[in-house]
């Protein structure tokens, strides 16, 4: 015997506050499941508001809209027929909870409060909501007078219940909830909830999305059970790009995967599934039905009287469940090449921006932010030749071209919205500016060449003038401190020539009623967590897209990019010297950022990796590192680069209060405004920890005391 049922899960590029916007998508993903044979539809973690609302979520206007937004959906005929669970904040008792709302034909079966929030890294769930710590209690919520009209309701269940239909039984959970010990699946389908939906806006991180999949198969293959993920979709607005990837899944098998990266603003999924398959796998196992008896948590249900599996089409053999399939992943050098570009899209396309501005060095960082805006220009190409109105639309109003025009090639879009600008002064190389001008060719973008020389030496001048004495490099005799303020200087007018090209290239260009460009920042995170940048220079500026990734990875992402898109200009990019061209160059001397540094840039990751997610300080850093680097490097040598490491980062927090918003793709970023939440003015040498250090150096190399105190000095 075979129960089949269709049921449908989504991403929606969702924008926060967009309210009508929100609305419409929910409205067309509905319409989508329903042509599509589905009798449940999940929706996204906060879809109605948006997820990343932050701190307007304390407002009450944000409640009052979303539940103006909700009547719209749900007393439209064309929302009917079909189980809804749609989420929203909502204010119960003057409490405000995170809610899946779950309704049918215009009725509200269950609000469904957040039981566990989501309250570490980018996510302070717990600043904006309260978290429903009754589970299996319910409660009855009397409904705004408004929504009491359209469903003829006054009261509803509001709390940890579950709904009863005539062929099964649907419990919700929300995205955190499935990252923790003891999630919500375990206790309902130990009470008997066939099918399970997590409605999430989790965001994308390089090498994230099989953590996810992975605890959803795991939970359905214990458990058992139909499971339906559903996700956020591009820039909510802000450093966050929630990655999609809705699927379905049964008795931990993949019926059904939505794409992780794409600009269609909806993408519905969905799977013919066989409830009958739950029944056996689930009675198969003796050990859970020896726990499904002694299970204490009994679920409050809500009747319904609905079929998923109207008798009509229970056994019409022209409907098949969907196949299993392994679950699909990108290559980290992928997800760069697309997250981060769909971001952008989304962020040129909501801010009204005319296009981008990038400062183009001819090193490997500005070359990979290149690489991605063509990418970018790629996608938008592929999404229009496949007929996406709304990316036509957008590319049409972006580049003020005629209505008629549909973008076709990746250079010509990237010709009308990309800037690119080489600003050279006597410290640069020939190699660097042909580098730079060849990619430019290349990607398509409309590209100035300029020596900044005279304004560099005037601003100096002036200096001198109003002092009276005049800076010189160290390599020419000059002090330190000489020689990082002539460093500083042409990396701050960088800066002030960027956003002067940004405003008016576009008027240069004769482009009709067009604004500003957005200002590209080309930082790496370990250059960020390092602070090795000048604050104010060219890292300042709208937004970053690669102000989250590592250096290693942008290398692994050049190298993938000069075969994907044939550009073997990228090759020279990956094969030179990483320098920031700042310092005269000599027969004897050319500056390497590595050299500068003291450090690598692997170096710089493992650092970041061990203070940010294994929470190190200095010492527990140290002894980490001294088994993993060792030999390779004495004890000595580990300690003086942890030491260093420390040193400069404590030093330059500062800097990362100004950050340039950064796309977040890397766990270890150091963003001070939403991910690194430490104090920007600490002890920098870490005075107890170094002794600590110190100690155990001398013990690996038998120090002396009197060696070991000298060593604890320095």
């Amino acid at each position: 015997m075979s129960q089949l049922i269709t049921v449908a899960t989504c991403n929606l590029n969702q924008w926060a506050l967009d309210f009508e916007g929100n609305r419409d998508r929910i409205l067309e993903s509905i319409k989508i499941a329903k042509q599509k044979g589905a009798r449940l539809r999940v929706g996204p973690e906060l879809e109605i508001t948006g997820y990343g609302c932050l701190d307007h979520f304390l407002e009450s206007d944000v409640c009052l809209h979303s539940w103006e937004m909700y009547a719209q959906i749900i007393k439209s005929p064309e929302t009917h027929d079909i189980l809804l669970d749609i989420g929203m904040p909502v204010l119960y008792k003057n409490v405000r909870y995170n809610c899946r709302l779950i309704s049918l034909d215009g009725k509200i079966l269950v609000i469904r409060p957040k039981i566990w929030l989501a309250n570490d890294g980018n996510y302070r769930e717990m600043r904006f909501f309260t978290p429903w710590l009754k589970p299996g209690h319910v409660e009855e919520f009397k409904l705004p007078p408004e929504i009491q009209k359209i469903t003829q309701q006054v009261y509803v269940p509001f709390g940890d219940a579950v709904v009863n239909t005539v062929d099964t039984t649907i419990g919700a959970e929300t995205c955190e909830e499935l990252f923790t010990p003891q999630t919500p699946t375990i206790a309902m389908s130990l009470d008997g909830v066939e099918i399970i939906t997590n409605s999430s806006g989790s965001h994308h991180e390089l090498r994230k999305l099989n953590k996810r999949l992975d605890l959803i198969l795991n939970a359905t293959s214990r458990c058992g059970g139909i499971y339906l993920y559903a996700n956020q979709r591009g820039c909510d607005g802000d450093r966050l790009y929630y990655d999609g990837c809705a699927l379905i899944a049964v008795n931990g098998k993949i019926v059904a995967q939505g794409s992780q990266f794409s600009l269609n603003d909806v993408e519905v999924v969905t799977a013919t599934v066989d409830l009958e398959d739950v029944r056996n796998y689930r009675a198969a196992i003796m050990s859970r039905g020896m726990q499904a008896t002694l299970n204490e948590v009994k679920f409050k249900r809500v009747d319904v009287d609905f079929e998923l599996a109207p008798m009509a089409t229970r056994f019409d053999p022209s409907i098949s469940p969907s196949k299993t399939h392994d679950p699909f992943y990108h290559l980290p050098e992928e997800e760069i090449a697309l997250g981060p570009a769909c971001w952008m899209w989304d962020y040129l396309r909501r801010s009204n921006g005319t296009g981008f501005f990038l400062p183009l060095s001819g090193g490997i960082d500005s070359c990979a932010t290149a690489v991605i805006v063509y990418s970018m220009c790629n996608l938008v190409v592929n999404a229009a030749l496949e007929g996406n109105q709304q990316v036509i639309k957008d590319a049409i109003k972006i580049t003020r071209s005629d209505e008629n025009w549909i973008p076709s090639d990746p250079v010509e879009l990237a010709s009308k919205l990309f800037h690119t600008c080489f600003m050279g002064t006597e410290n640069s190389s020939t190699e660097t500016r042909s580098r730079a001008k060849e990619l430019a060719q290349r990607v398509g973008s409309y590209h100035v060449d300029l020596n900044m020389d005279v304004l560099v030496s005037s601003t100096v001048s002036l200096f001198e003038v109003a002092t009276g004495k005049k800076p010189i490099f160290k390599i020419f005799g000059g002090s330190q401190i000489e020689n990082l303020a002539l460093q500083n200087i042409q990396a701050r007018l960088r800066m002030v020539i960027a956003y002067l090209f940004a405003q008016l290239l576009p008027w240069v260009r004769n482009i009709p009623n067009s604004g500003g460009l957005l200002v590209l920042g080309s930082a790496n995170v370990d250059e960020c967590l390092r602070g090795y940048l000048t604050k104010y220079d060219c890292s300042s500026a709208d937004i970053n897209p690669i102000g989250g990734i590592s250096k290693t990875d942008l290398k692994r992402f050049i190298a993938y990019s000069a075969n994907k898109y044939e550009m073997p200009i990228l090759t020279d990019f990956l094969n030179a010297t990483p320098t920031a061209e700042l310092e005269p160059i000599t027969k004897e001397y050319v500056q390497s950022d590595e050299a500068d540094m003291g450090m690598t840039y692997e170096e710089l990751s493992a650092f970041g990796a061990l203070r940010k997610v294994e929470k190190c300080g200095p010492y527990s850093m140290f002894l980490k590192l001294l088994h993993e680097w060792t030999p390779r490097l004495t004890p000595a040598q580990v300690a003086e680069k942890v030491k260093k490491f420390f040193f400069f980062y404590a030093i330059n927090r500062h800097k990362q209060t100004v950050l340039t918003p950064s796309y977040h793709a890397e766990n270890y970023s150091p963003d001070d405004n939403r991910f690194d939440l430490r104090p920007f003015l600490i002890n920098p040498r870490f005075t107890w920890a170094s002794k600590k250090i110190a100690e155990v150096v001398a013990q690996c190399e038998h120090k002396t005391d009197k060696e070991l105190n000298i060593m604890s000095i320095d």
